[in-house]
């Protein structure tokens, strides 16, 4: 019976070595990543022309960057379906882009809101298509430093409420997304 027990702490502690799970601070960290990739994406689409520079971009890791690929494609197809819900999104929330911390705060409600009935891919995209819109919008009003704003808000977000989920699934685990539809 003792070597069965201890036979199975080995197990355990050779698994401990090789589970190389992320961390809460490095799930929170690509997720900021992603968020950077997403606005930027998006306010190039806008024809807003910002740069990687003006964005803070650090290139991703290869995996991490075919991620962003897949969630900037789903995003498309997300965007796609529903156009009105992700244009305007400061005037629909019917708040200023001015003040950083009503942005920051619109946000967190509106994440909070779309996740109250529990946690799927589907609904992180849409908490990146957000992010995005109320990026786009808070440029356009001549706001750019909010877009900051909003990226340490998505992750902030994502360190206390969707860690936990990310790392039950492996971390950022997308499956391949077909070629996007064009609106």
């Amino acid at each position: 019976m003792d070597v069965l027990r201890r036979s199975s702490m080995f197990a355990s502690d050779v698994l401990d070595v090789f589970d190389r799970s992320l961390t809460e601070k490095e799930l929170a960290s690509q997720s900021k990543a992603l968020c950077r990739d997403y606005i930027l994406s998006r306010l190039n689409q806008n024809g807003l022309g910002w740069s990687k520079t003006e964005m803070n971009f650090s290139p991703p890791n290869a995996a991490l960057a075919e991620v962003s690929l897949v969630l900037l494609c789903l995003g498309d197809e997300l965007e796609c379906i529903q156009p009105s819900l992700y244009r305007n999104v400061a005037r629909q929330l019917n708040i200023s882009v001015a003040m950083e911390n009503v942005v920051s705060d619109a946000f967190l409600g509106v994440a909070t809101e779309i996740f109250a009935t529990g946690i799927t891919w589907g609904k992180v995209v849409a908490m990146y298509a957000v992010a995005g819109a109320l990026a786009v919008d808070c440029v356009r009003q001549g706001h750019p430093t909010t877009v900051h704003i909003l990226v340490d808000s998505l992750g902030q977000f994502v360190r206390k409420f969707l860690v936990p989920w990310l790392k039950r699934r492996g971390g950022w685990v997308f499956r391949e997304c077909k070629t996007p539809q064009k609106c």
